[in-house]
């Protein structure tokens, strides 16, 4: 009985071993994973867990293989034996072979994860594309996009298995990251395909952020896809995704009055500050803003909405500190370098940070020899960090004189008028599943992809044979115009045969055809000309993966 190949053993258990070691046996394991398809309900804190067995061959080979190729037993039941483990693994290496690429979303947010975790796995903007490169060199991973914010930190990626695909992603995020991989698997979530494509349509329109509706995580999607244009990795399903859900949630904001009366995460932080604080020194208090950017700018329009007409705002340059004073001509903004920030800080009562330091900004000691604030103000100086990484030690909260309030603590003001929220995100949701229903049918349809090229190719190569002949037969002397004329007509009658065809291998939602109709049509196409393969589409992609870390 034949052994098979060293390529379909190896890809059962991993695809980073490509080189078989002979050893006496070939070992089968059975082994089940928790956990690996679940659809958590991450607002609404549901998990369902399920367990999903596979079948592994370990990737070494018998030493007979390399004599012969074949094994013999001695007694029949011997032979029985290895028939039916034959069975079983070729059974895997079909499975395997013949498994859909899914979308899978490996996140950790605001919903299950603290910000201690959050921040240490949190990716800088200038660092996705770095991150989709690496991403995409693993063995499973297609295509990668990262979407990393104050409220979470979500990896979506196009795997050639989910399970593999996930484990890979997940050992990447320990090692660049520093959390151990269990760490990680306690806080995650694992959302598939359909469920994937619901969860980044619920995020852009704002339903999962901890503020519902708030527009800030729109402008972060559209980021994603501005980072990874010219990407490799950043692919079509990927880039596809990401641009629908902009489309989404523009369209709920549009159609729905989800946005209004909606607040920011900058502005829930003003609100926590001042629920934080004596009413009677709201207009009083000494605010410090350090950071100018987006979150530091909406921090500063906030308290102007709420009445501050004198704020102090540290940042690294004065330029964004001018242009916010430009717009806000009625307050008076001081602008202090970063060299200023302690001395800013002991004459503020209320400090929010906002940057994108990755090293606290305050400790307790740098906080200890703060002079205390003055007893109308509580006699508490307040800290609200909305920064990940963190800007303010949690060791500040130590401290007598001293409260540190960070992003997971807006969830004290966003509590409020709970059922209004999720009335209006109920109209959000019929938009989004008909939003989600398109978007598969477009990715359906790029299943029969291979086989409209495949066709094309079919047809190529008999009109150019076919041309060929013709010319050969009408000799040497014909014309430059003789030839086009012909070369056009061979061509159009191509183009004309193969349009039918190709219509109805198109399945994008812009006619009555069904999925399985497309597919029914597909299949009669590969077998009326031939066009199987003997290497599935998934096959040859796992192969290219196996020999790009060859190299």
């Amino acid at each position: 009985m034949a052994i098979p190949t060293a390529f379909s053993l190896a890809k059962l258990e991993s695809l980073s071993s490509s080189a078989a070691v002979a050893t006496p046996a070939v070992s089968i394991g059975l082994f089940c994973n928790p956990g690996w398809v679940r659809r958590v309900g991450i607002q609404k804190g549901l998990g369902n867990s399920g367990i999903r067995c596979e079948v592994a061959a370990s990737d070494v080979l018998d030493q007979s293989q390399s004599s012969g190729g074949n094994v013999t037993s001695s007694s029949s039941s011997s032979s029985s034996s290895l028939s039916a483990l034959e069975q079983l693994k070729t059974s895997a290496a079909d499975r395997y072979t013949k498994e859909k690429s899914s979308i899978v979303v490996i996140g950790l947010s605001i919903h299950t994860t603290p910000v201690e975790v959050r921040e240490k796995l949190a990716i800088p903007e200038a660092e996705w594309p770095r991150a989709i490169g690496e991403l995409c060199n693993l063995n499973h991973i297609e295509e990668a996009a990262v979407l990393s914010t104050c409220n979470r930190m979500e990896i979506y990626v196009v795997a050639l298995s989910q399970h593999r695909g996930v484990k890979e992603v997940t050992e990447w995020m320990s090692k660049t990251s520093g959390v151990p991989v269990t760490e990680i698997c306690k806080h995650r979530f694992l959302l598939y395909n359909n469920d994937a494509t619901q969860h980044i349509f619920e995020v852009s329109a704002g339903l999962d952020s901890l503020v519902l509706g708030e527009g800030q995580i729109l402008a972060q999607v559209k980021q994603v896809v501005k980072v990874g244009q010219g990407v490799t990795g950043f692919g079509r399903n990927i880039s596809g995704l990401f641009k629908h859900a902009i489309t989404v949630g523009k369209r709920v904001r549009t159609e729905t009055n989800i946005a209004a009366g909606a607040v920011s995460v900058s502005s829930a932080a003003v609100e926590l500050a001042l629920m934080k604080l004596p009413e009677s020194c709201h207009a009083t208090a000494r605010m410090l803003v350090i950071g100018a950017g987006k979150m530091g700018k909406l921090v500063i329009k906030h308290l102007v909405a709420k009445g501050c007409t004198k704020m102090v705002v540290v940042n690294r340059s004065e330029d964004r500190v001018s242009a916010i004073r430009e717009e806000m001509k009625d307050v008076e903004i001081i602008y202090k370098p970063l060299t200023e920030m302690l001395n800013s800080a002991a004459e503020a009562d209320v400090i929010f940070t906002s940057t994108a330091s990755e090293t606290l900004l305050f400790n307790k000691e740098n906080v200890l020899d703060l002079p205390p604030v003055a007893s109308s103000v509580g006699g508490l100086r307040l800290f609200v960090d909305i920064s990940v990484p963190r800007n303010v030690g949690a060791c500040v909260n130590e401290l007598e004189n001293a409260r540190v309030y960070n992003v997971d603590d807006l969830k004290e003001v966003v509590a409020a008028n709970k059922e209004d929220r999720l009335r209006k995100a109920m109209e959000a949701q019929a938009i989004i599943s008909e939003e989600s229903k398109q978007f598969e049918a477009w990715r359906d349809s790029l299943e029969t992809v291979p086989t409209i090229k495949k066709l094309r190719a079919y047809a190529e190569r008999i009109r150019v044979a076919e041309l060929d002949k013709c010319m050969s037969k009408m000799g040497d002397d014909i014309s430059k115009k003789t030839k086009k004329a012909v070369d056009d007509l061979s061509r159009g009658i191509v183009n004309k045969l193969l349009h039918g065809p190709m219509q109805h291998l198109r399945c994008d939602g812009s006619d009555s055809r069904t999925l399985s109709e497309t597919l029914e049509n597909m299949h009669a196409l590969n077998r009326m000309f031939s066009l199987e393969t003997d290497i599935s589409v998934l096959e040859q992609k796992i192969r290219a993966k196996v020999e790009q870390t060859q190299k």
